[in-house]
């Protein structure tokens, strides 16, 4: 099961990417490289099965630049890969999906930096979820601490407290970024959210 949703992550990773401009697989694969490494749902093993895939669904197309004229010698064009009308429904069908995936850690990174293309209901639901996901984690460490805090040295207590405290901030700027949404009056607009749109404040420590 992680591995098919590690899979639908990349998925929407590429439609997503690919929706901004065409792309040739090694530009691809370049800026997932840096759009995915902070969620760490991206293998380089697993890009070109994924293309296949979806050009084998008909979301996608490749296609030869026109180089105005022949290529060096001994050097191949680059395929292009672009969206099909296809692909393009299916990215906006992902981003219509709200559940479970969307808020846990591999999904929820991704999910966020498409919130400028994703409904304010559908972001709201999202970022509730990722909320009440982080909420149950923290009552799990909690728990956990008070029962084992007499059995645990001085640095491995630092630790626990340190992925308290990095969790504790994600759901202060959550809290943050839903009350802007519900402010927005669920208007359908693609309001930025507030402070810095660093999406990497959104993933939390494991």
């Amino acid at each position: 099961m992680a591995s098919g949703h590690r899979s639908g992550v990349l998925e929407l990773a590429v439609l997503g990417l690919l929706h901004e401009t065409p792309l040739h697989g090694y530009e691809l694969r370049k800026r997932l490289n840096a759009f995915l490494g902070a969620f760490r749902a991206f293998g380089y093993g697993s890009l070109y099965p994924c293309l296949k895939d979806l050009l084998a669904q008909g979301l996608l197309v490749e296609e030869q630049p026109d180089l105005a004229g022949k290529p060096l010698a001994g050097r191949r064009s680059k395929i292009v890969y672009q969206l099909t009308a296809e692909g393009k429904e299916r990215l906006q069908q992902l981003l219509a999906e709200p559940g479970p995936a969307a808020w846990e850690d591999d999904g929820f990174g991704v999910r966020f930096a498409f919130f400028g293309q994703t409904r304010a209901d559908i972001r709201l639901r999202i970022l509730e979820g990722r909320r009440t996901r982080l909420e149950e984690r923290l009552d799990g460490v909690r728990a956990a601490m008070a029962r084992t805090r007499e059995r645990l040295d001085s640095y491995t207590l630092e630790l626990h407290r340190h992925g308290l405290e990095s969790v504790e901030r994600e759901v202060r700027w959550l809290n943050e970024l839903i009350a802007s949404e519900r402010q927005a009056g669920g208007e359908g607009r693609q309001s930025p959210p507030p402070g810095d749109n660093d999406t990497s404040a959104g993933t939390s420590a494991s």
